[in-house]
């Protein structure tokens, strides 16, 4: 894996992991719907980093050892 792909890779696991984070520790007010009153972003970024720095990692890995292979894919799938 390329230094772009690698780039690519991280910064979508990085996205879909801080969907998956947001809803943590989330307290709104009872009488008004929104934003919650103390959104700890400063907390879920820096939690959604280290958990998708250990994604890639795997990922990585196995794209290393070839158990995933994009180009082997590509060639099973000609309508790509």
């Amino acid at each position: 894996m390329g230094p772009v792909s690698g780039t690519v890779v991280y910064l979508l696991t990085w996205w879909v992991t801080l969907f998956c984070v947001l809803p943590w520790w989330i307290k709104t007010d009872e009488k008004a719907a929104g934003a919650p009153l103390v959104p700890h972003l400063g907390r879920k970024f820096l939690i959604t980093s280290g958990i998708a720095a250990i994604i890639w990692c795997v990922i990585a890995y196995l794209i290393h050892i070839r158990i995933i292979d994009f180009r082997e894919i590509a060639r099973e799938n000609p309508w790509w």
